[in-house]
């Protein structure tokens, strides 16, 4: 049973620096958990502490029923994967494998067995005689992954463990580890600042910022519903983009006043009153590239929202085409199709999906319609 329980946790340095304040997480049982978030935000800090290698400052951690704050790494029943992979030079991978489990006093069959086993779930069992300066990043990235598997974790720590990888080897690193995770029937904990990474591993993703954390929730929740602006712009590539606007209501509901525009927001979305205290006051209206476009059918769809804008860079990238936009003084990025004619430095008429407009209040930042 690997269940983590994770109760106002605080990380408090020296000088009263507070790395990370008030940490609440109930990991389940076999979780796949990513903590995303820019760099310094505290989520490695976290993982330490979880790992015992950083002392709790304040708060309680359990590891299944154990409270664990004061018992050493070597027995929380953990295994930690690094980013820099810290194998041993002068050892082979077969060494650098069995090391661990040689200090535990593990019998030589049974440490053969799991590292032979390991490597071969790895695709790793033809490396086994080599040193770690011949082998590429991806396989000392492997040869990390099956260090900490022969142990038989119960929750596995993963600290940024592809981003010493090239682009095209992360993306295959990836799956495996998904892979990894499905087969060996663990806890994850994966740290990682790639939102890409978190969005496509994690069951959960915890978002953080400044030490604290922002949302917890799954990857498509984050994505439709985020609590704050922080997670909206956090969360998808290109980010969401904020414009500000004034939100008015008349006899045919609310809508939006963009720089002197019309944009009607969906009775559906916002029959419950909850807006009228934004009325005649300015709010930050949030819309992701994907749910602009500019292609006659989305136009015809979306009559109750048109707007001009002037085309400042046209990217190709395959199969769609990010815009670069220049809207009345608003920078703004669309996702659109391959075939679109729109040119650098031509105007073009785009539309909202409406349904998709998220709105925040600008002062606390937080989600007022999702």
């Amino acid at each position: 049973m690997a269940s983590i329980s994770l109760q106002h946790i605080y990380k408090i340095y020296p000088g009263d620096v507070t790395a990370v304040k008030d940490f609440n997480l109930e990991i389940a049982d076999k979780e796949f958990i990513i903590l995303v978030g820019p760099s310094g935000c505290g989520k490695s800090t976290t993982l330490r502490m979880i790992a015992g290698l950083e002392e709790i400052s304040k708060g309680e951690m359990y590891i299944g029923d154990r409270l664990v704050n004061d018992v050493a790494p070597k027995d929380r029943d953990i295994a930690m994967v690094f980013q820099n992979y810290a194998l041993y030079p002068h050892m082979t991978v077969y060494k650098n494998m069995a090391f661990g489990l040689e200090l535990r006093k593990v019998n030589k069959d049974e440490i053969d067995k799991r590292v032979r086993e390991a490597a071969r779930v790895l695709d790793i069992e033809h490396l086994l005689d080599r040193k770690p300066k011949a082998l590429s990043g991806g396989q000392r990235q492997r040869v990390a992954l099956g260090r900490a598997m022969v142990r038989n974790p119960a929750v596995f720590l993963l600290d940024e463990p592809l981003s010493n990888l090239d682009a095209k080897l992360r993306t295959s690193m990836r799956t495996e580890i998904i892979k990894l995770h499905q087969k060996l029937q663990t806890t994850f904990i994966y740290v990682t600042h790639d939102q890409t990474e978190a969005m496509t591993m994690g069951d959960r993703i915890v978002v953080m910022k400044d030490g604290v954390v922002q949302q917890v929730d799954t990857p498509q929740n984050l994505y439709d519903f985020p609590v704050n602006m922080f997670v909206a712009g956090f969360i998808g590539s290109p980010q969401m983009n904020f414009l500000d606007a004034t939100l008015r209501k008349d006899a045919k509901g609310y809508y939006l006043d963009l720089a002197g525009d019309r944009v009607d927001l969906p009775a559906e979305k916002t029959a419950d009153g909850k807006l009228d205290t934004y009325v005649d006051k300015v709010v930050k209206a949030g819309i992701r590239p994907e749910d602009i476009k500019d292609d006659e059918e989305f136009l015809k769809k979306h009559s109750g929202c048109h707007l001009e804008a002037m085309v400042e860079v046209s990217e190709l990238m395959g199969s769609e085409i990010y815009l670069y936009l220049m809207y009345k003084g608003h920078k703004m990025t669309a996702r659109v199709a391959p075939t679109s004619k729109a040119k650098n430095g031509s105007t073009v008429t785009v539309a909202f999906d409406t349904n998709k407009i998220h709105l925040f209040d600008p002062e606390t930042e937080l989600a007022i319609l999702n």
